[in-house]
């Protein structure tokens, strides 16, 4: 995944940089269910089909008054939804750009939610001390799997939640369900969602195009729309047909 890795990497960076007017608040694919009818602020309908991502993966369990950690938190805009709408008792997003950080510190102000730099590989946070991590479309840019999902159970208290969303090529499912397997979790939810993902890039790529027009120049254009998964793009592409597997799942971790 090394070329793949730095790629998102260099796009994320990117983003950071030109972004100053806070019109990226999301940088997943997101969710779509012709079923669910999800109720949102009017300030959040922009975003909705990212949101709705948030919601699917959190909406599995119970975490009010919970203390909860997301792992790639990227500009904040998740983990600010999710500490509004589900009430939590305090959550910490980490982020492994500084810029990225920085930018939600600022424009995600809410007493018990914070951000702060750190690696996925190595989270500076005690031993046993959250009830929920939260890893949305983030771990496909880690160097080390393993390191992190020891991380994950390190950090988690007995009976705490691991809610994860993101994509492999299909010959790499195979190793990450053996390396979620050998943390010898509950499996609460397990499910392949590319079909949910492609609804929302069908509802959603007008704002994408949009925004990629207005924040990159001309000659970015074609890998900045790929980047956005809007239809037609090579992104979008391998979703709609597996080519990549997009995937849900939520693990409780045992009690002893």
């Amino acid at each position: 995944m090394g070329i793949r890795s730095f790629l998102f990497r260099v796009w994320y960076f990117y983003v950071n940089k030109v972004d100053k007017n806070a019109d990226i608040l999301f940088m997943n694919y997101g969710y779509h269910d012709e079923n669910e009818n999800i109720s949102l602020d009017s300030k959040d309908e922009k975003n909705r089909y990212s949101i709705q991502l948030y919601h699917r993966l959190v909406n599995t369990v119970n975490i009010e008054n919970k203390d909860i950690i997301e792992v790639g938190s990227g500009r904040g805009g998740g983990l600010e939804y999710v500490f509004r709408r589900f009430k939590p008792a305090k959550a910490v997003g980490f982020e492994l750009d500084r810029t990225a950080v920085k930018f939600a510190n600022k424009h995600h102000k809410k007493d018990g939610l914070f951000f702060r730099q750190g690696n996925a590989m190595n989270l500076n946070i005690e031993n046993q001390s959250v009830d929920m991590v939260l890893n949305v479309e983030s771990s496909h840019r880690y160097d080390n799997m393993e390191k992190f999902l020891s991380e994950v159970n390190r950090v988690l208290k007995p009976g705490g939640f691991f809610l994860f969303t993101d994509f492999r090529y299909p010959h790499e499912m195979l190793k990450l369900k053996r390396q979620l397997n050998d943390l010898n979790y509950n499996c609460i939810d397990e499910k392949e969602i590319n079909e949910n993902v492609i609804l929302s890039l069908d509802r959603d790529s007008e704002r994408r195009i949009n925004l990629v027009k207005k924040l990159t120049p001309v000659f970015l254009h074609k890998t900045a729309l790929n980047f956005s998964g809007v239809i037609g793009s090579d992104t979008y592409l391998k979703i709609k047909n597996s080519s990549y597997n997009y995937f849900i799942f939520c693990l409780q971790k045992p009690m002893v």
